[in-house]
């Protein structure tokens, strides 16, 4: 098909500096996790998006000297002449399919760990940023910053040399350059300090410093804060904000602005989670970017969606659509909407798990698409599939993400399949959590996956049946079975905080209450606590729920803050604020000894750290040794939700494999668990494995997954000893 004329706009080309992008599709700078170690991964994973239409592809943060790494999250660096051969894999790759390739060289200041260097950083200050791990930074002289000034001029170099179209200043999420503009962290009273042109003069240095070095063969980008939204009065850069624009424009220095807004702590309020914000969230702050730059401007808003994208350019907002997120989500976004496929399109959720695993620093996962970083590793193409290796009939029982995922597979690699599920609608437990405070977006998980597997004349899809029997299985007739049946939260406390039940939850249980069972309206009492082993969004969005209802809510959890990963989907921040403005209570690093009922449910509380632990202390002279037990404290309460463990649906698995002798008969070949059937988890990691199934399911063990092609450093023969 062809695609829409209306979206015309979308694909007009554009130039920016001695450069032209073939049309206003742009993925931003972003972050995969793999670092400079990992150059075929990165190379590939830009590469499958220039084939799927996006104009340029970026690295993320490129680290320009060993003083300023950042290993706790892997990012790449562009330090030598090998990261020089190792970026010439991306620059190729996305070269051969007309896009460009643009470079953020970034000096992190205050940021900058060093935990792998060793190095001090010289930034404006003696004090750094309060992360964990910390920086340790010195205030530096005035020579200091000619020789940052340098260490961009010599990146630069190595830029071109690596074959970059776009050569970007880093100047958001708390890097150098905005660290020396912003008020609050630069309190210098020389000539890079004080005034708004001394605060400037770092960054204007440095983009003069990039432009005698590139100029004529790569265009200029400069990658700023609008407002930093956070901490007291002065903190923000937003005064200066667009007055930074009018500056730099004036002096003619770029090429390309890319604009966002960030905070000192965090940036969350950029990379928003959809709980929190939806697409275009920031247009407030950047809309008047473009009435003062006389250059082209890009910015993000996780735009998914192609009228909406549109809206964006036809309205002036900007001239380019910039996108990370949703790049990763559907790779071939832009070549969809070209070819009239935009039902087809992949949307990203807003979910953050991308951003997770970077923050722990490994590459990147997605939601919904199984293939991010997989590309290289295993060979996986987000639009192609191997077709099948004979002709089999394949049955997935469960509707839920991971058996949408394993049908869609094989119906693309063109076996017969059909996908039954129990229930009269698609979804599984992802129809509950998409009705959370915040979270309806999730529920595209199941969207794009039915549409595409409605579309498929060799998939049939059964929903309603019912529970699905052994006996029924195998009389199916079915060659192959998949088993995506899901998992269920726990009824007696048990979980991570201990595998047996909770003493005293039986003589309660009337007054207790899986997830499972506040959604399908069990009643509860004014007074409900909430108990979380679990970590992540399951209580605190129950809790919010509840408090949204009326109930008076506390969260009991054994970690030392409440929903602690969180931290890594950079929904935290926003979430205790919430718990702040809704009086939701928590009471953090305890957990539950036991329980008691009557008129009020008394739970016995200890801490974990006092009483949880197995160490032994000598006690002082004359003191009794303490005994477990001595710091419980009581929480009375009418109602108890748990959210301490799941544990997977696999009895019909079992059932089935305990009857393996009788599948040569009725011709079954194998059955397999897919999803939290196998082992509870993330909604992608679920989505991955039916994934990984759907791929695999003809190899020789499609239990467990095919060896992937690592990328390790190759070293020359042992010396003889």
């Amino acid at each position: 098909m062809a695609r829409d004329p209306r979206y015309d706009p979308l694909f007009e080309p554009i130039t920016i500096g001695p450069k032209t992008l073939r049309n206003r599709f742009f993925q931003v700078p972003q972050c995969t996790g793999a670092g400079s170690g990992k150059p075929g991964a990165n190379a590939m994973h830009r590469e499958v998006k220039a084939e799927g239409g996006w104009a340029a592809l970026c690295t993320e943060s490129c680290m320009i000297h060993p003083e300023t790494d950042q290993p706790v999250a892997d990012v790449s660096t562009l330090y030598d002449e090998a990261d020089i051969i190792n970026h010439r894999h991306m620059t190729d790759s996305v070269h051969k399919w007309g896009a460009l390739a643009g470079v953020e060289l970034c000096h992190a200041g205050g940021l900058s760990n060093a935990l792998s260097s060793r190095a001090v950083s010289a930034t404006a200050h003696q004090f750094a940023t309060p992360w964990v791990p910390a920086a340790h930074t010195y205030e530096a002289e005035d020579g200091d910053f000619l020789r940052l000034i340098d260490l961009y001029r010599e990146a630069a170099k190595r830029a071109v040399q690596a074959g970059f179209d776009i050569v970007y200043v880093h100047g958001t999420h708390g890097a150098l350059p905005v660290q020396m503009l912003s008020p609050f962290h630069n309190r210098r009273t020389d000539r890079w300090g004080g005034s708004f042109e001394n605060r400037a003069r770092f960054w204007v240095e440095v983009l003069h410093a990039i432009r005698n070095v590139v100029d004529g063969q790569c265009a200029v980008a400069n990658r700023f804060s609008i407002d930093q939204l956070s901490g007291p009065e002065g903190v923000e850069t937003g005064e200066d904000g667009l007055r930074f624009v009018e500056y730099i424009t004036r002096l003619g220095l770029v090429d390309l602005w890319d604009v966002n807004i960030s905070s000192l702590h965090e940036w969350g309020e950029d990379a928003a989670p959809s709980r929190f914000q939806k697409s275009n969230h920031q247009a407030p702050w950047t809309r008047d970017v473009k009435s003062i730059a006389k250059v082209p401007v890009v910015g993000v808003g996780r735009f998914t969606d192609p009228d909406e994208m549109l809206r964006v350019v036809r309205s002036g907002q900007y001239d380019i659509v910039g996108c990370a997120r949703p790049s990763i989500a559907d790779p071939w976004l832009p070549r969809k909407i070209d070819e009239g496929r935009t039902d087809d399109i992949t949307e990203c959720i807003g979910c953050n798990q991308c951003i997770a695993r970077f923050e722990y620093g490994v590459p990147i996962v997605c939601t919904q698409n199984p293939t991010a970083l997989e590309e290289y590793r295993r060979g996986w193409h987000p639009e192609r599939f191997a077709s099948r290796a004979q002709d089999e009939l394949v049955l997935v029982v469960g509707g839920g993400p991971a058996g949408l995922e394993a049908a869609r597979v094989l119906g693309k690699r063109g076996y017969r399949t059909h996908l039954i599920e129990a229930t009269t609608q698609l979804g599984g437990h992802l129809r509950n959590v998409a009705g959370l405070p915040g979270l309806s977006e999730w529920m595209r998980v199941v969207s794009a996956r039915e549409i595409q597997l409605r579309q498929m004349p060799n998939v049939e899809m059964m929903i309603g049946t019912g529970m699905a029997e052994a006996e029924d299985l195998l009389s199916y007739g079915a060659d192959r079975i998949v088993l995506a049946t899901g998992a269920s939260w726990v009824g007696d406390g048990s979980g991570s905080m201990g595998h047996a039940a909770i003493p005293g939850v039986d003589a309660a249980l009337a007054t207790f209450a899986t997830p499972e069972q506040v959604f399908a309206g069990k009643e509860l009492g004014k007074r409900v606590a909430v108990l979380d082993s679990d970590g992540y969004f399951m209580a605190v969005s129950l809790a919010e729920r509840l408090a949204d209802a009326g109930h008076d809510v506390t969260i009991v959890t054994s970690f030392d803050r409440v929903a602690p990963y969180t931290d890594f989907t950079l929904e935290a921040a926003n979430l205790r604020r919430m718990l702040r403005e809704k009086n939701i209570a928590s009471i953090t690093g305890h957990w539950v000894e036991g329980v008691k009922a009557g008129d009020d449910i008394q739970i016995r509380l200890f801490d974990v750290y006092r009483d949880g632990s197995r160490r032994t202390t000598t006690p002082a002279a004359g003191e009794a040794p303490r005994k477990p037990g001595t710091s419980v404290s009581m929480l009375n309460c009418d109602s108890v939700v748990l959210c301490t463990g799941r544990r997977s649906n696999n009895d019909l698995y079992r059932a089935l494999r305990s009857r393996a002798g009788e599948w040569d008969a009725v011709g079954l070949k194998d059955v397999y668990r897919a999803g939290d059937c196998l082992a509870p988890r993330y909604i992608a990691d679920v989505v991955f494995d039916g994934h990984r199934i759907g791929r695999e399911i003809d190899s020789g063990d499609p239990h467990h997954a095919l060896p992937f092609k690592r990328e390790q450093p190759v070293w020359g023969a042992l010396p003889a000893l």
